[in-house]
């Protein structure tokens, strides 16, 4: 049962890790391309995991195997030269990059597959693990691109829904924030979210895996 549990943290370690870090990381990176040196000057422009990492998200993670979450990086809109463009930009930069790691670990996943291995210690000590890794990896940041595009504040998908908004919906739209966390927690515990995500993500999960 420990051997089971260590097994499953050690497999996923990596692909949260990659998946949360290059999210934020692609979040102030565009923002300081925009003209924000927010995150920049907080030292959030780095692939240190320590600099990303939210103790209590980490925690969550470990228990549950399947949750968590990282330090937003800081942005200040203040800073952008274009406010709806670049609000755009660097919103969509998370769940893009998340996709896009996808499509790579989906790609080498299936030039493993290619491989003629001869060796059971190479298959199942080496190559097997390595499979489950970027297979979870594909999984991961296909449910975080896909889940970040939700039109619900916080999350990417609601400020990209403000930076294309007219100004007289973004005011009525503006009333969701307050409500948005609460909202998210009861799609959680009705299961609509996993019916909106779910078939989502297996299709692309199939389809790069």
């Amino acid at each position: 049962m420990i051997e089971n549990y260590i097994r499953d943290i050690a497999l996923l370690i990596f692909p949260v890790l990659v998946a949360v870090v290059f999210h934020e990381l692609a979040h102030g990176y565009v923002a300081y391309l925009c003209g924000d040196p927010t995150a920049k000057n907080a030292g959030r422009l780095t692939l240190n995991p320590l600099k990303h990492l939210d103790p209590i998200g980490a925690l969550v993670f470990i228990i549950t195997r399947m949750i968590g979450w990282a330090k937003p990086v800081p942005i200040n809109p203040l800073y952008f030269k274009n406010y709806r463009r670049d609000l755009f930009l660097v919103s969509i930069a998370g769940p893009f990059t998340n996709f896009l790691i996808a499509i790579i670990a989906g790609f080498i996943l299936k030039f493993l597959f290619t491989l003629s291995i001869n060796s059971s210690f190479l298959y199942y000590k080496i190559l097997l693990p390595l499979a489950l890794i970027l297979k979870f990896t594909v999984q991961i940041n296909i449910a975080l691109c896909f889940f970040n595009l939700l039109p619900i504040p916080p999350l990417d998908g609601s400020k990209i829904l403000i930076s294309i908004l007219p100004e007289n919906l973004n005011r009525l739209y503006s009333y969701l924030e307050p409500f948005g966390f609460v909202i998210i927690i009861i799609l959680l515990v009705t299961n609509v979210l996993d019916k909106i995500l779910l078939p989502l993500i297996m299709t692309f999960t199939s389809i790069l895996s």
